[in-house]
């Protein structure tokens, strides 16, 4: 059982004979996706011409650096850590902040962002999941092929998660499909207030264009491969201290940039656990805010890793 952010008991992820798949996304959302694929990724391999000598300030660097740890934190700790996996219960005012945090990552609506991951818990690495890295076999050329399907050829498929089956929670929240609709204005605002902030603080038209580049386009890329990598990259290597049914495991040079989120071993064997860095060195930035919001009374009832637990879990034989 899981339980909803109101507290009340609810079946888990997988509910049984409800179809996995419903729908298709429509063409100009699928549309949209190519192109916040894209564009951002072309800013990022024209970044290193830009930086040669021209084009990057530290009012740049400064905005770059407060949109990225804003944005991830908003996918780590509210479309994943809370809304996903319940590790901890919010206000809602809190939740609401947390969920439009999320939505400024450009990481696809809230109710998408959600089901899927709930359906990628379900399936880990088996049939149904939507972007595991072995689904096409281990041989070479199949790992090659699975990892591109895993870190962003998955994205381009239009067919949708069932969100009756996956996010039942989240439609009966008034606030979260309201968050829902307010994607692309969430976007527009992620990618139109770092220029904003860039003029006004330079107070010319150079610095809103530099900041759009550095703080909106080269962020926003920085940001999706750093999740993806969590998709792709910590399902084929790195180190496995607990026993999970999947292959999942933890990544050390991610951990800063992910925001704790590359320790993913732990994560998939005890998955609403509200820190996912358990051991001795293992920094996890999205923890010690949750720990935060909760020594200021914003979020409350966080489930916090034990001991024996732990133990268990790094004792069991893989499932």
């Amino acid at each position: 059982m899981s339980t909803s952010l109101t507290g009340r008991s609810l079946p888990g992820p997988d509910r049984g004979p409800a179809p996995m798949i419903t729908g298709r996304r429509a063409l100009a959302a699928h549309l949209s996706v190519y192109i916040f694929v894209i564009v951002p990724l072309l800013a990022l391999a024209l970044a290193a011409v830009v930086v040669w000598g021209w084009g990057l300030s530290w009012v740049d660097i400064v905005l770059m650096t407060i949109w990225y740890v804003f944005t991830c934190l908003g996918v780590t700790i509210g479309y994943h850590r809370y809304l996903t996996h319940g590790s901890f219960k919010a206000n809602r005012i809190m939740r609401i902040a947390l969920a439009l945090a999320g939505s400024l990552a450009v990481q696809g609506p809230v109710m998408h962002w959600v089901a899927d991951h709930r359906r990628h818990h379900a399936f880990s690495d088996r049939d149904g999941d939507p972007h595991s890295p072995w689904l096409f076999g281990s041989s070479p050329a199949a790992i090659a092929r699975g990892f591109w399907h895993a870190h962003l050829g998955w994205l381009f498929q239009r067919d949708l998660s069932n969100q009756h089956r996956f996010v039942p929670d989240l439609l009966a929240d008034r606030d979260m499909r309201v968050v829902h609709r307010l994607f692309g204005a969430c976007t527009a605002v992620t990618i139109g207030l770092p220029a904003v902030l860039g003029g006004l603080i330079t107070w010319s038209w150079w610095g809103a264009l530099t900041a759009f580049f550095w703080a909106g386009l080269v962020r926003m890329a920085l940001l999706h491969h750093v999740t993806w990598s969590i998709n792709s990259i910590c399902h084929m290597i790195g180190d496995r201290p607990f026993a999970s049914r999947d292959r999942s495991a933890n990544v050390w040079p991610l951990a800063i940039l992910s925001m704790g989120e590359s320790w993913h071993n732990l994560h998939h064997a005890d998955p609403t656990c509200a820190r996912h860095g358990v051991r001795r060195g293992q920094i996890d930035v999205s923890a010690r805010l949750i720990w935060l919001f909760e020594k200021l009374g914003w979020v409350y009832d966080v489930r916090w890793p034990k001991e024996h637990r732990l133990a268990r879990l790094s004792a069991a034989p893989p499932r």
